[in-house]
């Protein structure tokens, strides 16, 4: 098997790896959350970030990954920006109407399409755009509903997208700037995001629930669910980074609203919940955005490999230009992205990972 076939099977590999944790980790969250009362997110998701360290730690041990220390600050940075974007993301859900929220989560591909094109040079086609543009289109008519604005809250989304997107175009480039795996950049980086949302989380989910994490009933089905949880989520945060570093942050995205669609057939053939023809049209819709998405990705990729030996030789004189540099992950910027548990206070809110 060839090298780019390795990486093709790796990729679906990936893909496939995070659809399913994610879709697994919706379905125990919602009945954690919704079923049980469990409506503390955002201390759920540092508990799901400490275990996935203490996960790679035996890994570590049992020699499964080597450790590869790189810049400290680089890490921290990375970390803490990460943990902040979980808590933007909740509070823009406590305090925005549902379809408000599932705006802001549109906003992150066509923010992060902006942000790669203005600082790292890079080029979308337009069958790139067309293809994204018809995505959020459909996920749009599938999941937005009301739209109620409110200054504090549209300012919290905003805050959110921002942190978001740079903490994805992080995960991309730090793995390549510093040459580490997904697992040695998760590794290293959870301890950072899993203390800053310990620290806030219970803050962050008293002021959106007016309930107290300590004080809450902690039943044997609670602990069983909250563990079955946690376990999930080692697999979610492996696989987000792991997309993102073979793939892109836009790709990331575009994979994050096929889960959303998942999530809502699910909802209609298992949950029986309410479904109308507005729901399906737009899953419609956007299973072909990714799916033109897709095949324009594969295109543009055959076409590069097939022009790289021609190119060959004037890489290597671009090799000193910064933009490039910066491109090719050798860079200054550094970044990188978690699974974002996204936190549900009644059932009429749609629970997303």
């Amino acid at each position: 098997m060839s090298e780019g076939q390795k990486f093709q099977l790796g990729t679906v590999g990936a893909l496939s790896l995070s659809v399913v944790s994610s879709v697994s980790i919706v379905i125990c969250n919602k009945a954690l959350i919704s079923t049980l009362g469990f409506t503390f997110a955002t201390t759920l998701t540092s508990w799901h970030l400490l275990v996935t360290f203490c996960s790679l730690h035996v890994a570590l041990w049992m020699k499964l990954f080597e450790h590869k220390p790189f810049d400290a600050r680089a890490v921290m940075g990375f970390g803490i920006l990460n943990g902040i974007s979980i808590g933007l993301l909740n509070l823009s859900l406590g305090f925005n109407s549902v379809g408000f929220y599932q705006m802001t989560k549109l906003a992150i591909i066509p923010c992060t399409v902006l942000l790669e094109t203005l600082f790292f040079r890079k080029q979308f086609s337009r069958s790139i755009q067309l293809s994204l543009t018809i995505l959020l289109m459909g996920v749009g008519i599938a999941t937005v509903t009301d739209l109620q604005l409110n200054v504090l809250g549209s300012v919290l989304s905003l805050l959110a997208v921002l942190t978001t997107c740079v903490a994805q175009i992080m995960t991309n480039t730090i793995q390549k700037k510093f040459k580490v795996s997904s697992t040695q950049l998760l590794y290293q980086s959870c301890p950072y995001q899993a203390l800053t949302l310990f620290i806030v989380g219970p803050f962050l989910d008293g002021l959106l629930t007016n309930k107290n994490v300590f004080a809450f009933k902690y039943t044997p089905l609670v602990l069983f669910f909250i563990v079955l949880s946690c376990l999930i989520s080692v697999s979610v945060n492996f696989s987000t980074f792991l997309v993102i570093g073979k793939t892109s942050p836009v790709t990331y995205q575009v994979l994050g609203h096929l889960k959303t669609c998942l999530v809502l057939a699910f909802g209609y053939v298992l949950l029986r919940d309410p479904f109308s023809w507005r729901n399906i049209l737009g899953i419609l819709i956007a299973v072909v955005g990714m799916v033109l998405y897709s095949y324009c990705c594969v295109l543009e990729n055959q076409q590069k490999q097939n022009e790289a030996p021609v190119k060959l030789p004037e890489d290597k004189e671009s090799e000193t230009d910064p933009l490039i540099g910066v491109e090719n992950g050798t860079g200054i910027l550094a970044d990188g992205g978690v699974a974002k548990v996204v936190p549900l206070w009644n059932s009429n809110k749609d629970l997303d990972a």
